[in-house]
């Protein structure tokens, strides 16, 4: 079992890294271990693989919905809105590898051309990845692969990184997105980014489409059209999601971790957790608690093993 480390930077999400000061994310997760059966949206610079182990999910990249059965995966371009979700009573097992533009030669002259043009917002949002294509097997190999094998040394680790990379840069095509669309996920970047970092005070719709740079009314149809909530919708999920973390990472009092989360008070702040969740703040911890528990314990068994 690797510990995952915190990692915090100019990017929209926070990420987790396996190793400190190598920014490649490796780790198997399941829907059921989040609040509702789903991740938030969310954007990062990373470029994002996914393979479904088992069960299924429902896959949103930039509006756009995708399917993604057992077997199936799917690569996500660097800072595209994405979300991944299964019905409640569902579940979804699966494997995910994030790698940072800066493992791919971001800061050299050739390499960042190259990134551009493959990785950037000119380029296809994603790939959904088949079992039944060649090359996309292989894609799919090579995530498994590197899950089993996260504790290799560095340097094979970057080059499994730069390959997988490699593979679906060559069937990556130009977007066809008219200029009014990037604008309009441009917008969308600056007012979800605005409420991932001061989602702990008291903001107003009009403070989130400021830093959009658009008007009341616009922000409220960007957010219906590519995140499917309200503003104001998906700040009380980014602050329950926050929440979670603390409860699950943290050993904070609940009325601490309210206040930390932007909710005036914990009664408050428990009324709304229960209705998102199903659970109070409480149950949630011990929850999470016995889940983490039964990971460790199964770890060490089939290391044992």
């Amino acid at each position: 079992m690797y510990r995952q480390l915190e990692v915090f930077s100019d990017l929209s999400e926070r990420l987790h890294y396996n190793r400190p000061g190598f920014p490649l994310c490796v780790y198997k997760g399941s829907l059921s271990l989040f609040e509702t059966n789903a991740f938030a949206y969310h954007w990062h610079a990373d470029l994002e693989f996914v393979l479904v182990l088992e069960g299924a999910m429902n896959y949103f990249v930039n509006g756009r919905e995708i399917r993604l059965e057992s077997g199936s995966g799917i690569f996500v371009n660097s800072k595209r809105l994405h979300h991944g979700s299964s019905g409640l009573g569902e579940s979804c097992t699966y494997i995910v590898v994030t790698i940072h533009p800066s493992l791919l030669g971001e800061h050299t002259l050739a390499g960042k051309a190259y990134l551009d043009q493959k990785f950037g917002l000119n380029a296809e949002d994603f790939l959904r990845l088949s079992s039944e294509i060649p090359w996309q097997e292989e894609v799919l190999q090579l995530l498994v692969g590197m899950y089993e094998h996260m504790r290799t040394n560095p340097l094979q680790l970057l080059a499994r990184a730069a390959y997988l990379s490699a593979c679906v840069a060559d069937h990556i095509r130009e977007n066809s997105v008219e200029s009014a669309d990037a604008n309009q996920l441009a917008a969308i970047h600056g007012m979800t980014d605005y409420i991932h970092r001061h989602y702990e005070a008291k903001i107003t719709i009009d403070e989130i489409a400021a830093a959009g740079s658009v008007c009341r009314s616009r922000c409220c149809e960007l957010f219906k059209r590519h995140v499917h909530l309200t503003p104001n919708n998906y700040l009380i999920q980014y602050r329950i999601q926050k929440s979670c973390e603390m409860l699950k990472e943290t050993n904070r009092p609940v009325s601490e971790i309210s206040l930390a989360c932007g909710f005036q008070t914990a009664s408050y702040f428990s009324h709304v957790f229960h209705k998102q969740t199903g659970r109070t703040p409480q149950d949630f911890r011990k929850h999470a608690a016995a889940e983490v528990s039964a990971e460790v314990s199964q770890s060490q068994k089939d290391e044992a093993g």
